[in-house]
C-alpha cells in the first residue's frame, strides 16, 4: 500500500541518540537527559510539490527481515520500533515490486539490503537534504528547487562528518531549553566513523539545533551537523522521517 508520510517524533534520551554533537564546546551531559514527542509531527502532511521522489518504506510489524538478495536466506532481522521509540524505515533505493532494495541504518554506512515489499507500507516525498561540508552550508530541495539553505557547524578534524548519502530515523524534541542539542534533533542513518560508542550509545549521526550559533560555520562537533534553532525548527515542521540527506565535499 501506497500512501501519503506520517511524521512521527521518537521519545528518548538525547545522550545515546548522538554521536557528540557538543563538540570541544560542551557534553552531551549538558543538552538535558529527556525529550518529548511534538504533536505537529503526529499529522498526514500532503506530499510535496516537485520534481524526483524518493520512497521511503514504514515497517508494518513489530520485526522486518532483511536479506542479501532476492533469492537467498534472511541475514539479520531489525526490530520495530527502534531503540528510540520510532517506527522503523527505510530510504528505497530500488523498487521491484515485491522486493524493496533499500538504505540501511547500520554499520557501516551506506550499507544496502532486500526487504519484501508485504513487510513495509511505502510513502513518498519529494525533500531532500544536501550538506556541503566545504561550504558549511546546508539546502533543502524539493525536487529541483531549493527552498531552505543556511550554515552549518561539522565535525572536527579528529571526528569529522562523513561524506555519504543517509536518511532521517527518527525526530526528538529535548526537553526545557534543548542544551546543546538546541530546539529539536533529527537522527541519521549514518554513524560517526571514529567513535564507536558514544555515552552510552551507538555513535549515531544527527543534525540538530544548538545553544552555541557562534560555532556555526566552523568545524564544532563530534561528528554531528549543527544548524540554528530557526533552521532545525522549519525542517521539524516541514520534512518527514526517512528523508533523504546527502554529505557532500
Amino acid at each position: 500500500m501506497r500512501t501519503n508520510l506520517l511524521r512521527t517524533a521518537a521519545a528518548t534520551t538525547l545522550a545515546f541518540l548522538l554521536a557528540g554533537c557538543a563538540g570541544s564546546t560542551g557534553s552531551a551531559d549538558s543538552a538535558g537527559s529527556a525529550v518529548r514527542p511534538d504533536p505537529a509531527n503526529t499529522v498526514v502532511r500532503a506530499e510535496p510539490a516537485g520534481g524526483a521522489r524518493s520512497k521511503i518504506a514504514s515497517a508494518k510489524g513489530a520485526r522486518i527481515r532483511i536479506y542479501r538478495d532476492k533469492q537467498g536466506a534472511a541475514e539479520r532481522t531489525i526490530t520495530s520500533p527502534n531503540d528510540y521509540g520510532a517506527t522503523r524505515v527505510f530510504l528505497v533505493e530500488r523498487d521491484e515490486g515485491d522486493w524493496l532494495q533499500v538504505l540501511l541504518p547500520i554499520r557501516p554506512n551506506g550499507s544496502k539490503g532486500w526487504i519484501k515489499a508485504a513487510d513495509v507500507t511505502l510513502a513518498e516525498t519529494s525533500h531532500r537534504v544536501e550538506i556541503d561540508r566545504g561550504a558549511f552550508r546546508f539546502t533543502v530541495y524539493d525536487g529541483d528547487r531549493p527552498v531552505r539553505t543556511g550554515k552549518v557547524a561539522t565535525g572536527e578534524a579528529g571526528t569529522p562528518t562523513p561524506p555519504g548519502r543517509y536518511f532521517f530515523t527518527e525526530l526528538v524534541k529535548p526537553t526545557g531549553d534543548g542544551g546543546a542539542y538546541g530546539a529539536y534533533a533529527f537522527g541519521l542513518s549514518g554513524f560517526s566513523p571514529v567513535l564507536k560508542s558514544f555515552a552510552g550509545g551507538p555513535g549515531q549521526l544527527a543534525i540538530h539545533g544548538t545553544n552555541k550559533p557562534s560555532a556555526i560555520g566552523t568545524r564544532a562537533s563530534h561528528g554531528c551537523v549543527r544548524v540554528s534553532n530557526d533552521d532545525i525548527t522549519w525542517m521539524a515542521k516541514n520534512l518527514a522521517i526517512g528523508t533523504p540527506v546527502v554529505v557532500k565535499g
